[in-house]
C-alpha cells in the first residue's frame, strides 16, 4: 500500500484496496486534517471528484464529513475526471482538491489523491502532516461549532465549465469524422462524448454504462483489443480509448492499429515543432518510451529529455525547463500550456486537431515512427543494488549495448516495490530482443546461485 513517498501516500496519492488497505475511517480523518489545515487563516473552500467506483460515494461522504466537522465548504463535482479538478482548482478560487479514484486499477481498489491550489500534486510536507494525525501523532484537531460548520454544494457548474474549456481548444469543427470512444466505465461517461457531439463528431461510443464494479474491466486504455475491433468494424476515422478516471489516452487509427503514448508524442511533437510551438525544440519522455521514438525524433531534429518513470517526474521536469509537450507511453500526456497534468480528453482533441489541420489519416501522421520490438525479463535477486553494480552484470550490459550500436538499447533497472531487476531490450528483431536479454540474465542468475 505505502508508496515510494510516506507510509500512506505514495507517487499517486493514498491507494489501496477500498476498506482495507485504504479505510473509510481513514479518509474521514484526512478530510478533518485537510478541512483545518486549509481552515486557520479563513473559511476553506475544497472541491471533490470522483470516478465510477461504487467505494466512491463511501469516500465521498467520509471525506465531505470530515471537511465540514473541521469547518470547510465542500464544493461536488460528482463523477468527473481527474483532471477536471485540477483545473477547477486552478481556475476558481480553492484552496484544494480532492480525486476518489483508483485510476486503471480494478474497482475495489480506491485512492485519495489531494491536489494543491496551483493544480499539482500536493507537496509531500502537508501529505507527512497528514500521515502523522493519521497514526494518531499530531494530537486532536479542534471540530468546527454553531456557524462555523462547513456545508457541502453541488458544484456540477464546475464540471461543465470543465468541458466548456475543453471544447474551446478545438480549432476546427469535427464535422465528417466518424470517432470511437472507450469510456472505461468510469469517469470519461460524464464528459467526452459532449465533447465530441458538440464538436460535431458523429460519435460511437463504447463502455459507457457504469455500474459501480465494471470501471476498466476489460475495457478503457489498459484493453484496447475491443476498440480496435470496434473501429474497424464500424469504418471509423479514430478511435480513443482513456482510462477509469479519464487523465490517460491511448489512439487507435482507421486500420485499428494501436498509437500508444509514444505515437501520441511523436504525431503532436512534429505537428508543434513543425508550427514553431514546440518550447526549446524538446519532448520529455520517460527512460521506458520506445527506442523508435528516439530515432523518429533525431530524424525530425526535435530533442528529448528522459525522466524515471511516473507522470510526475516528467512533469517537474517541464516545469523545471520550460518544456510543453511530455508524457508516457502508457498515455499519460501533458501539454502544459492547456493542463498540468496528464488529461485522456485533451489529448485526443489534441491528436484530432493534427489529423484535421493537416489532412491526413492518423495510419499517414506516424508512418515514420518505427516502434522496436521490446522484451522485458524480470530477475528474483536478494539485492538489487548489489547485482545491478556488480562487475560482471555491469561488463555484460556494456557488451550488449556495443554490440546493439545505433540499432537498439538495453535498460536494467531495480523494481520500485519488489526485490527484482528489469532487464529490457529494444532491438529490430524479436530474435534480438530474445538472445540479448538472455545474455544479461544469465550473468544475474549466475550471480544468485553462487550467494
Amino acid at each position: 500500500m505505502a508508496g515510494a513517498m510516506g507510509k500512506y501516500f505514495g507517487t499517486d496519492g493514498f491507494r489501496g484496496e477500498a476498506n482495507v488497505d485504504l479505510k473509510v475511517e481513514q479518509a474521514f480523518k484526512v478530510g478533518r486534517f485537510l478541512g483545518w489545515y486549509y481552515g486557520q487563516e479563513h473559511k476553506a473552500k475544497v472541491v471533490i471528484g470522483k470516478d465510477t467506483r461504487r467505494s466512491s460515494y463511501m469516500f465521498e461522504d467520509a471525506l465531505s464529513a470530515g471537511l465540514t466537522a473541521s469547518g470547510a465548504d465542500v464544493y461536488l463535482l460528482h463523477v468527473t475526471p481527474t483532471p477536471s479538478v485540477s483545473y477547477v482548482v486552478r481556475s476558481e478560487d480553492f484552496d484544494c482538491g480532492i480525486m476518489i479514484s483508483a485510476s486503471h486499477n480494478p474497482y475495489y481498489d480506491n485512492g485519495i489523491k489531494v491536489i494543491n491550489g496551483k493544480g499539482y500534486k500536493l507537496e509531500a510536507a502537508i501529505e507527512e502532516k497528514i500521515e502523522a494525525y493519521l497514526d494518531g501523532e499530531a494530537g486532536e484537531l479542534p471540530y468546527a461549532v454553531r456557524e462555523k460548520v462547513g456545508r457541502t454544494v453541488d458544484y456540477s457548474i464546475g464540471r461543465h465549465r470543465y468541458i466548456g474549456y475543453l471544447i474551446s481548444l478545438a480549432t476546427r469543427s469535427f464535422g465528417d469524422k466518424k470517432i470511437g470512444l472507450d469510456l472505461a466505465n468510469g469517469s470519461a461517461t460524464t464528459v467526452a462524448k459532449g465533447v465530441f457531439d458538440t464538436l460535431g463528431a458523429k460519435t460511437f461510443v463504447m463502455s459507457s454504462e457504469p455500474d459501480g464494479t465494471n470501471i476498466n474491466a476489460d475495457c478503457g486504455s489498459t484493453h484496447i483489443e475491443k476498440l480496435q475491433k470496434f473501429v474497424v468494424e464500424n469504418g471509423l476515422d479514430a478511435g480513443f480509448a482513456y482510462d477509469g478516471d479519464a487523465d490517460r489516452c491511448m489512439c487507435v487509427d482507421e486500420t485499428g492499429k494501436v498509437l500508444s503514448g509514444d505515437a501520441i508524442l511523436y504525431l503532436c511533437g512534429c505537428y508543434m515543432h513543425e508550427r514553431g510551438e514546440l518550447h526549446n525544440d524538446t519532448v520529455v519522455t520517460t527512460v521506458m518510451s520506445n527506442f523508435g521514438l528516439y530515432k523518429a525524433l533525431d530524424t525530425k531534429n526535435i530533442q528529448y529529455e528522459k525522466t524515471a518513470v511516473g507522470d510526475k517526474y516528467v512533469s517537474e521536469n517541464m516545469s523545471s525547463y520550460g518544456h510543453c509537450l511530455g508524457g508516457e507511453q502508457s498515455g499519460h500526456i501533458i501539454f502544459s500550456k492547456h493542463a498540468v497534468t496528464g488529461d485522456g480528453i485533451l489529448t485526443s482533441l489534441k491528436v484530432m486537431e493534427v489529423m484535421l489541420e493537416k489532412k491526413q489519416k492518423l495510419s499517414e501522421l506516424v508512418k515514420d515512427l518505427v516502434i522496436y520490438p521490446q522484451l522485458l525479463k524480470n530477475v528474483r535477486v536478494k539485492d538489487k543494488a548489489a547485482a545491478m553494480t556488480d562487475e560482471r552484470v555491469l561488463a555484460e550490459v556494456s557488451r550488449v549495448e556495443k554490440e546493439l550500436g545505433e540499432n537498439g538499447r538495453i535498460l536494467v533497472r531495480g523494481s520500485g516495490t519488489e526485490p527484482v531487476v528489469r532487464v529490457m531490450v529494444e532491438a529490430p528483431t524479436d530474435e534480438l530482443c530474445e538472445s540479448k536479454v538472455a545474455q544479461v540474465v544469465k550473468v544475474l542468475e549466475e550471480l544468485e546461485s553462487a550467494l
